[in-house]
C-alpha cells in the first residue's frame, strides 16, 4: 500500500565528548542516546497525526574531536540520508549538549528549517553565519555546570545579529541532563517543534520573541520556562508568519 509522503521531519542528536574518536557505546549503555529516547517519543506523540519523520542521528565517533568535528559530519551525512529517503522536505533539528553544537553547525543544509538546542555546546568562536533564515530555539538550565547558559544567550544574540530568529528558554532548578524538571523538558520541547514545523501555534512569547529585530535588547529575547503558560502545545489557529 502506497503511504502519503511525509510532509516533514526531526532529526534528533543526542550528547557526547569534547574528545572520543571510539565508537560509541551500543544500546542502554549509550546514555546520551538513552537520555533522548523521551524527548524522541514526546515529539512523535506531537506529530504523529501529520506524518512527520523523527529519526535519531547515529555517530561514528563519541566526541567532537577539534577541527575534525566529527558529530558535524555525522549531522550533515543524515541530512542527506533524509532527503534522499524523503525529498526536499522542512527538518528540525533537535540536538543535546554536543548534539545541539553539531545541529547548530549543521543548520545551512538546505531541508533545515529549525533548530531546537537543549543544553547546548556553544564556543564562543563557532560560527553562526549558518543560521540565517533559521528559527533558532535554545533551552539552558540556569544551574547547567557541564555547558555555560551564558554561552547560549551570547549565541542567540550573535545569531539574530546575522538573521537568525532566535529565543532562548531558561529553566531554573534543572541541570545538564535535564533530569530535573524532565517532564518541563519533554512537553516544550514537543511543542516547539510541532509550532516550528507549522503543525501547532508556538507560545505567544515565543512566537514574538522570535520575530525580534537583529538589534533587540538581549533581555528580550530570554524568556523563563515557568513564564510560557502550560500545556505549551497551542492549536494553530491560522498559518504561521
Amino acid at each position: 500500500m502506497a503511504h502519503d509522503p511525509a510532509p516533514a521531519a526531526v532529526l534528533l542528536l543526542h550528547g557526547g565528548r569534547e574528545a572520543g574518536t571510539g565508537p560509541p557505546p551500543f544500546g542502554p549503555l549509550n546514555l546520551p542516546a538513552v537520555r533522548l529516547r523521551p524527548f524522541r517519543r514526546s515529539v512523535t506523540n506531537a506529530t504523529r497525526a501529520s506524518g512527520v519523520l523523527v529519526r535519531s542521528v547515529r555517530y561514528t565517533h563519541r566526541g567532537w574531536n577539534g577541527p575534525r568535528e566529527d558529530p558535524l559530519h555525522d549531522a550533515v551525512r543524515a541530512l542527506d540520508a533524509l532527503r534522499r529517503e524523503a525529498g526536499e522536505i522542512p527538518v528540525v533539528l533537535v540536538g543535546h549538549s554536543m548534539g545541539a553544537r553539531a545541529a547548530l553547525r549543521a543548520a545551512g543544509h538546505p531541508l533545515v528549517r529549525a533548530v531546537v538546542g537543549l543544553a547546548p555546546w556553544c564556543p564562543p568562536d563557532d560560527p553562526v553565519t549558518q543560521l540565517a533564515d533559521r528559527d533558532v530555539v535554545l533551552i539552558h538550565s540556569t544551574h547547567d555546570r557541564v555547558t555555560s547558559p551564558r554561552a547560549s544567550q551570547a549565541l542567540v544574540d550573535r545569531a539574530r545579529g546575522a538573521g537568525a530568529r532566535t529565543c532562548l528558554v531558561t529553566v531554573e532548578g534543572s541541570d545538564h541532563a535535564m533530569l530535573r524538571r524532565a517532564a518541563l523538558w519533554h512537553e516544550l520541547t514537543a511543542a516547539l517543534v510541532s509550532g516550528l514545523l507549522g503543525q501547532n501555534s508556538l507560545p505567544d512569547a515565543v512566537s514574538a520573541a522570535l520575530r525580534l529585530p537583529p538589534d533587540a535588547v538581549p533581555e528580550r529575547g530570554t524568556l523563563s520556562i515557568d513564564a510560557l503558560p502550560r500545556p505549551y502545545v497551542v492549536a494553530r489557529t491560522g498559518a504561521r508568519s
